[in-house]
């Protein structure tokens, strides 16, 4: 009954509103091993939410293992510090703590939510110190997951979508590793041997970030933090890594059987931490990310009916990181719209958005923001962002403020800058 009632309280949090947006105070140190901290303290609810970022996303991967950081993220909690997965994930229920994590392409993280009553937290933090400090990385399971994820790939080949995507991504960062994806090859060759090296070359201390939101003190936060990472491997040199080149203008036609066209149009564009970003992000709610007010949505979907959805949009990475529009549409359409597409973008370039236009952005970004940070969890994944990105410890407090002041002119500028038509690369997968 205990176990009940506590896993009952903490399905409640979950949907409470842990912390008000306005006056976020993040405070922020470096732990003896090197490791950046930043923390948030949270009285409201009994509940602690910890992120581990590490520099171990797909980028640092060869092409021929692609897919190595997914996998040795993923098997963490597989087995650790003489634990199986059976008696993680009972340790786990036990607690009431839930234990995740993602892999993309900059980073790999690993996330921990929790009560903050005292043996229920020291329970959930060991087995967090466990799967990052000593993961074992059974074989069996490693194949295991190795057979799910070649399954998977092979049914994903199949989709268009899946299709375009990898190829959009492939065209857009020609010889670089962010065009890479996994393949059944490059799956299947990964030994435990490179799971291992892979762990041991990037979970290191030295470039980890935690982030820290909850209802304990700061010094609870710094011991937290220090028992976190104090065991850490070592981890290698970093690796530089090749600077993106901007593609050629291309279209790119892929026969498929589908009855609609996917259609993916776009190209490198943005650094996490470019001071055009606020400018761009104002700009593409008007192109693209606004929904039915979007010229985009008004253009392909309600004036000609060409698509039930058209969106855009920027995801900033370490590395420039893709601007992209995508639809689907009707096969037979399928140029028809990729023409409206073109003159909407090639329209937007050449004047920017109109003063209500731009008020109606400014409006939105700012009114929903709120929205976005109305829990623990959804501010933990801000807080790791600013850390791992290094953006500025102000940076939710002044986001009202950034998207405000954004002109037409910037954003028209920053347009200009950062999506130029001769790199525009449009893949069309089910094309006639």
């Amino acid at each position: 009954m205990k176990t009940l009632r506590t896993l009952f309280f903490f399905f409640l949090s979950l949907v409470l509103p842990a912390l008000a947006l306005a006056g976020v105070n993040i405070e922020h140190w470096t732990t003896a091993s090197g490791a950046r901290v930043y923390f948030v303290a949270a009285p409201q609810l009994p509940i602690l939410d910890v992120q581990m970022d590490f520099a171990a996303g797909e980028m640092l991967v060869a092409p021929d293992r692609a897919g190595l950081a997914g996998l040795t993220q993923g098997l963490l909690d597989s087995g650790a510090a003489g634990l199986d997965e059976e008696q993680i994930a009972g340790r786990l229920v036990d607690s009431g703590a839930q234990l995740g994590g993602s892999v993309d392409s900059d980073r790999a993280s690993v996330t921990l939510r929790t009560l903050t009553s005292q043996p229920e937290r020291d329970a959930a933090l060991d087995l967090l110190v466990a799967v990052v400090s000593a993961p074992t990385f059974p074989a069996d399971i490693l194949q295991r997951e190795k057979t799910r994820s070649i399954a998977a790939l092979r049914e994903g080949d199949t989709r268009p979508e899946v299709i375009a995507a990898k190829r959009f991504a492939a065209a857009i960062y020609p010889g670089h590793p962010y065009g890479i994806s996994p393949t059944v090859a490059s799956v299947d060759a990964i030994s435990r041997d490179d799971v291992l090296n892979f762990y041991r070359q990037h979970y290191a201390a030295k470039t980890a970030v935690v982030s820290i939101i909850g209802a304990i003190s700061r010094a609870e936060a710094e011991a937290i933090a220090t028992r976190l990472t104090a065991n850490l491997p070592a981890g290698a040199a970093a690796t530089p890594l090749p600077a993106v080149r901007q593609p050629a203008r291309q279209i790119i036609k892929i026969p498929h059987p589908a009855a609609q066209s996917h259609v993916l149009i776009g190209l490198p564009a943005v650094r996490r931490g470019d001071p055009d970003y606020f400018p761009l992000l104002v700009g593409n709610y008007s192109l693209g990310g606004g929904g039915f007010v979007s010229r985009l949505m008004q253009e392909v979907r309600e004036k000609r009916g060409y698509a039930y959805s058209v969106q855009s949009y920027f995801a900033p990475r370490l590395q420039q990181g893709p601007f992209e529009i995508g639809l689907q549409t009707r096969r037979d359409q399928a140029d028809a719209a990729l023409k409206v597409v073109n003159e909407v973008l090639d329209g937007f370039i050449a004047t920017g958005p109109t003063a209500k236009e731009l008020a109606a952005a400014k409006q939105n970004l700012v009114s929903g923001f709120a929205l976005r940070m109305d829990s623990n969890a959804k501010l933990l994944g801000y807080l790791s962002l600013i850390g791992y990105y290094q953006l500025p410890l102000t940076y939710l407090d002044d986001f009202p403020a950034r998207v405000e002041a954004v002109t037409a002119a910037q954003v028209k500028a920053a347009f200009v800058r950062h999506v130029k038509p001769e790199n525009l690369v449009t893949v069309v997968v089910a094309a006639d």
